[in-house]
């Protein structure tokens, strides 16, 4: 028999379309093609009222209600953001070098525990300095290719599937995939969401902030990093956040090199983060990095903290503060990962891997375009 080929929905394209809208296909809305990417964001303001219509309200919790998915029925969420369903969690070719929890049935990183209650800073020698560079500037390349596709209509497991990919194209195996039974290959972290969402089946909507975390682990050794993006039309109080923190970010490298004790930063982030209104969140830290994914030392964002050490050449750690728009006391679902802000307002995040230098510091995930600038400054 023969079939007729669907169109694309955009006045005046009438082209053949297979690309589906991920929103209808939840609801299960019939029809919705599209072309190609360019069109379905090009069309999405006037497409999105058929999502309304269907649901009677553009909140997000109105979407999983029509969609009948409710996984924590007594749990009460602090902001509108709601869970989707999830994907199963993917694959990675046998040939790649593993971490040691990548196979653990409970994920246990048993390398790191080893480690733990040990303040000891590992000083890196030439040969660990150089692999970790490689596998900084490989994290990089994957966050870029997520970068690339953060927008409105896209959901965050389709992320996490092109940072997978672009981390086994580039011989890496995705570090947060199975850590200590961590679902995906990177965290996805939506508005009120501070860190280590879950990527899943919601579609990204107009206004929304998305963090992408991504850490690989090539040929032994982990490089880690994140940014905050823009989805559409973001308000501008929101852009004041993600720009803030990003500075605060900055101020804190600005600081790092040999003899600086690690709970400065704390003291330089909270200064420029408080007289904006935003909070610092003390619940998560930055960490050393090298062969472990998480280890000495710990880098609280926060002032007047009581964090140990000094900083040596050849030192390596992250540095990550999530900033919160509201207070910095934070809750988390059910699912033991995905962390919140306590009042439901938003919460921002910037991340660098960093190597402590003869004279200051090297960014070693830094971005290699733009002039090193995060991704969000391109659509200020």
């Amino acid at each position: 028999m023969s079939l007729v080929a669907n169109k694309c929905e955009t006045p005046n394209c009438g082209k053949e379309a297979t690309l589906q809208c991920p929103t209808c296909l939840i609801m299960g809305i019939k029809g919705s093609y599209f072309c190609s990417q360019p069109c379905f964001k090009g069309f999405w303001k006037e497409h999105k009222i058929i999502h309304l219509l269907a649901q009677g309200s553009n909140k997000s919790s109105a979407v999983a209600e029509t969609n009948g998915y409710n996984p924590w029925p007594r749990y009460h969420f602090t902001g509108k953001l709601r869970p989707f369903p999830q994907t199963p969690m993917r694959t990675v070719p046998e040939n790649i070098q593993r971490p040691d929890y990548a196979d653990h049935p409970r994920g246990r990183a048993l390398s790191e525990e080893a480690m733990r209650g040990n303040s000891t800073i590992k000083v890196l020698d030439d040969e660990e300095i150089e692999a970790m560079r490689v596998a900084c500037k490989l994290g990089r390349e994957c966050l870029d290719e997520a970068a690339k596709a953060c927008d409105v209509g896209v959901t965050t497991d389709e992320l996490d599937r092109l940072v997978h990919e672009a981390a086994i194209e580039r011989d890496c195996y995705p570090s947060p995939l199975n850590y200590y039974n961590f679902p995906a290959s990177c965290c996805t972290s939506v508005n009120e969401v501070i860190c280590h969402g879950i990527p899943d089946t919601r579609p990204l909507e107009d206004g929304d902030i998305c963090n992408v975390d991504v850490t690989v682990y090539h040929h032994g050794f982990h490089g880690d990093l994140n940014e905050t993006f823009f989805v559409g039309n973001v308000s501008e109080k929101h852009k004041k956040l993600v720009k803030v923190t990003y500075e605060a970010l900055c101020k804190a490298i600005e600081i790092v090199r040999p003899g600086v004790k690690y709970r400065e930063i704390g003291n330089v982030i909270q200064k420029h983060v408080q007289p904006h209104g935003f909070s610092v969140v003390k619940s998560y830290c930055g960490h050393g990095i090298h062969r472990l994914f998480h280890t000495a030392p710990n880098v609280p964002h926060y002032a007047k903290n009581s964090a140990v050490g000094v900083m040596k050449a050849g030192n390596s750690f992250t540095i990550e503060p999530m900033i919160s728009e509201g207070v910095a006391k934070s809750d988390q679902w059910p699912d033991d990962w995905t962390a919140v802000t306590a009042d439901g307002l938003r919460s921002a995040q910037f991340e660098q891997t960093l190597l402590v230098t003869e004279n200051g510091c090297e960014i070693m995930t830094r971005r290699r375009e733009n002039n090193g600038q995060p991704h969000f400054m391109d659509k200020m």
